[in-house]
């Protein structure tokens, strides 16, 4: 049997090519292993817990912000490509990536894109060896079975739907490959790697053991729900007008389930204690407890690196703990939001806290305002281990509130219920005491659905995705080229080692 009385944290990283070492203990996990030692990977998966061991490091992909030797945040580096915020650090030498992409002044072998690329692709080669092994594995319980390959599934189309947005032409990949086969794999059709992202999410929707909720002592493993608020999602986002009415019908069984709701105080959404509240569709889990230092800065540590990242500079004062100023939030947004409830949990007025005593160092671009979602507090700073690598915050993925906001976006692009779409918006309204939309329609409830949307959903890392598919990216973001800017360029490096088997992105 597995051992599943401690799950609570995905926290141990497993390195499956080609070697499998499983070095780790674990406390406030996901689940709790014991280290086995050193093994090949051609005779490991041999046992029901040698393939969930296997599992564990399909998800523990999901925590990655240290890949090949970059700071690869997707969350960070969203924010600082989008207007919610700018690339922020110490200087504009900081972290030149970020600023790059900040700014889009990427190239080939400037950018965040290699630890992205190795990130996700590390997370499919981990998927696509547990669908090959698991068949070969003895006696292996038949539910136990199904529902693994309805997690890896859910997890192969999560890596693959962040990869063809983020570079556009990608390879497809399905199963494990020899050295000599991964850099013979030319670039696949958008649509060939759609297909396969919304055949894997489907085949996990239609997975009767995959269940609807999950204890306590297993938050963190994908449900139903997750993987069709993932689908619809990715439907939504291919932006093709004729399956919008599928996308909210996708959605709106989500809604209809009654699994979720809003919480009742906005404020409460990011808290520690609210992780895996009423709210959350999917979250990724991150830890504190692998007390690991610098030495283990490359994915090693469990911990959320974005929180360190979006605190202030040399902060002295109550409440937070310093960061490093990166995305410092920008003045569009804090203007956009300076009479919403929302602001205060959303966004750190520095100067008021500096009228009290505090004091931090002005950085890079800065605007005195950061992000409040994701902010470092000192109540929650590890107790051991190098506390800039260990913040226990976990990143919500996929909550109700922006299901309501796709739901009702999919319904009026496919002039479906008005009157739905509009309660939808009205419900994530009223849960901060704003004033319901009564009559509006078409294009007009479009844009407010939109504006919504920016409003509830202010620096998680949506919004760079939502001007690119409206249309309004090369209007609103400075420096942003039509037909270039939309994806990052291709890691220059892995086209060097393809020999020309991979193509540059256009415009790089």
């Amino acid at each position: 049997m597995i051992n599943t009385s401690k799950m609570k944290k995905i926290k141990i990283s497993i390195l499956v090519f080609p070697l499998l070492l499983l070095t780790y203990g674990c406390k406030k996990d996901f689940l709790e292993l014991t280290p086995k030692g050193i093994k090949l990977e051609n005779n490991y998966y041999q046992t029901q817990n040698e393939l969930f061991q296997g599992v564990v490091a399909a998800y523990d992909v999901l925590t990655w912000g240290g890949s090949a030797g970059q700071w690869s945040m997707d969350l960070g580096l969203l924010n600082a490509a989008s207007d919610d915020c700018y690339a922020g650090g110490s200087d504009a030498s900081d972290q030149p990536s970020w600023v790059a992409y900040d700014a889009f002044s990427l190239s080939p072998t400037l950018g965040p894109q290699t630890g992205l690329w190795n990130k996700y692709y590390a997370g499919i080669y981990r998927c696509n060896l547990i669908l090959d092994k698991i068949d070969g594995v003895p006696g292996i319980d038949a539910t136990f079975r199904a529902r693994t390959i309805a997690e890896i599934k859910f997890l192969r189309a999560y890596y693959y739907f962040d990869l063809i947005r983020f570079f556009g032409n990608i390879p497809l990949i399905t199963k494990p490959l020899s050295a000599d086969e991964i850099y013979q794999q030319k670039q696949a059709a958008k649509a060939d790697v759609y297909a396969q992202i919304e055949k894997d999410l489907k085949d996990a929707v239609a997975t009767i053991e995959l269940p609807e909720t999950v204890p306590s002592a297993e938050l963190g493993r994908v449900t139903r729900g997750a993987a069709k608020a993932l689908l619809g999602k990715v439907i939504l986002y291919q932006n093709q007008d004729n399956r919008m009415a599928e996308a909210a019908t996708i959605l709106e069984e989500v809604i209809n389930s009654n699994i979720y709701k809003l919480e009742p105080n906005f404020a409460d959404i990011f808290k520690i204690d609210h992780e895996w509240g009423q709210e959350s569709v999917f979250e990724i889990n991150c830890s504190g407890n692998q007390t690991g230092g610098w030495e283990n800065f490359l994915n090693q540590t469990e911990g959320n690196y974005n929180v360190q990242f979006f605190g202030m500079r040399d902060y002295v004062g109550s409440t937070y703990s310093a960061g490093y100023g990166f995305c410092p939030v920008s003045t569009e947004l804090v203007d956009f939001m300076k009479n919403d409830p929302r602001f205060k949990s959303t966004i750190i007025d520095a100067r008021a806290l500096k009228l009290t005593g505090s004091s931090y160092s002005e950085g890079f671009q800065n605007t005195n305002y950061f992000i409040r979602k994701y902010a470092p507090l000192s109540e929650n700073k590890a107790k051991s281990g190098e506390p800039a690598l260990n913040w226990n915050n976990n990143i919500r993925v996929i909550r109700l509130a922006d299901v309501y906001l796709m739901a009702a976006e999919a319904l009026v692009r496919a002039n479906g219920d008005a009157v739905k779409a509009r309660g939808y918006i009205n419900k994530v309204r009223s849960r901060v005491g704003l004033q319901p939309y009564a009559f509006q329609t078409g294009n007009v409830l479009l844009e407010l659905i939109y504006n919504e949307r920016r409003l509830e959903l202010a620096t998680e890392g949506h919004r760079f995705f939502d001007l690119v598919r409206s249309g309004k990216a090369e209007s609103t973001l400075k420096g942003f080229v039509k037909g270039k800017s939309e994806i990052l360029p291709i890691p220059q490096q892995e086209i060097d080692i393809a020999g020309g088997t991979l193509k540059q992105n256009p415009n790089y």
